[in-house]
């Protein structure tokens, strides 16, 4: 099964896949509102709409599993995520991203080293998985490293389709 085919339902309850994004660069986030990493978001945003027009997106899942730090509903995420940081990229509905209930995108995402060539669970809130054009995970940034470093912009850069 492709990334593309596994149901996911967005952030108002919508029920879709990821194939909407067929074709673009993805840059996929386990997000919290109450982690000491949260305003990462404010640079996930900015690099959103840096390369939207050229065929890149960030996703956000929001992931209650490192000490409860997304405790709020689908309203009250999506009311945090627009009043405080702007949010505009695409939001889904809460998942598991470890153990039993693991979510089937996260399934596909944690096969992927990242650059010391370890995969496995994700270790904590704001972990990120570029996605290139055609679905294949290229790369996986541990959570400290800030949306905007370099060696990650770099390696979005390089999958844009356009």
């Amino acid at each position: 099964m492709s990334l593309y085919d596994i149901p996911v339902h967005t952030l108002s309850g919508h029920e879709t896949t990821l194939a909407e994004h067929k074709g673009k660069a993805l840059l996929i986030v386990n997000v919290a509102s109450r982690c000491g990493l949260t305003p990462q978001y404010a640079g996930l945003e900015r690099l959103h709409e840096a390369y939207e027009a050229r065929g890149f997106a960030v996703l956000g899942f929001p992931c209650n599993q490192f000490l409860g730090q997304e405790p709020g509903t689908s309203e009250e995420i999506a009311e945090f995520c627009s009043a405080t940081y702007g949010v505009t990229f695409p939001m889904y509905a809460k998942v598991d991203v470890n153990g039993p209930d693991r979510h089937g995108v996260y399934d596909e995402l944690v096969a992927t080293p990242d650059s010391e060539g370890t995969a496995g669970d994700v270790q904590w809130n704001f972990e990120k998985f570029l996605v290139s054009p055609d679905g294949l995970v290229v790369g996986r940034f541990r959570p400290r490293t800030e949306p905007e470093n370099s060696e990650l912009v770099a390696a979005i850069e390089a999958q844009l389709p356009s």
